[in-house]
């Protein structure tokens, strides 16, 4: 089995994430960055879509396999938004705070049984560049917004994003049982078994 992918993601939250849970496999993560991968227009209208753009372009300028990950936030009350744009919800220079901001504002005076969302990950995995039948796979991670930020773990939504069956929000779980939980922990199980 192979043991080096390029990761087709400049972000540095989802390479540690990635990094440790692939370590276990014997699967070296080296991010896009390290051999200067340019990030490519996420031009798709759907999280599959988006993840194979990066992963392909990532495999092509590296000759390796490559993983992408394409991920977000998906919140009822407001039909599924930020959903493909989480990255960029408050704009394309935003960062966490200016997102996390945002959608507190979107969703201000909303009562809590109307919070309700989800984290949504699709991995896409390519054996090479051409690969024509790339290997998907999805997870969720079901909760709720809340009002205020809480915990310093994690990154993106995490601080707002609680868990009801653990009183905590992702940003307030322990690494190792996040990594378990999450819609990437849960995405990535999958692609292991595919591996197999």
């Amino acid at each position: 089995m192979m043991n080096k992918i390029v990761l087709a993601t400049g972000n540095k939250g989802k390479v540690k994430e990635l990094s440790e849970l692939l370590t276990a496999h014997n699967i070296e993560i080296v991010p896009q960055s390290d051999f200067n991968v340019s990030e490519v227009a996420e031009t798709g209208t759907t999280f599959v879509e988006n993840a194979i753009i990066k992963a392909r372009h990532a495999a092509k300028i590296t000759g390796l396999p490559a993983i992408a990950d394409d991920s977000g936030l998906e919140v009822d009350h407001l039909l599924g938004a930020p959903g493909i744009y989480s990255a960029r919800y408050a704009g394309e220079n935003s960062d966490d705070a200016d997102n996390n901001a945002k959608l507190l504002d979107a969703l201000d005076g909303i009562a809590a049984k109307q919070r309700s969302a989800r984290f949504q990950c699709v991995l896409v995995y390519l054996r090479h560049a051409d690969d024509p039948t790339p290997i998907i796979c999805q997870g969720t991670w079901e909760g709720e917004i809340i009002t205020e930020q809480q915990g310093e773990e994690g990154f993106g939504y995490d601080p707002l994003f609680w868990i009801e069956e653990h009183q905590q929000t992702s940003a307030q779980l322990p690494r190792d049982l996040k990594n378990q939980l999450s819609h990437r922990g849960k995405a990535l199980a999958k692609l292991m078994q595919s591996f197999n």
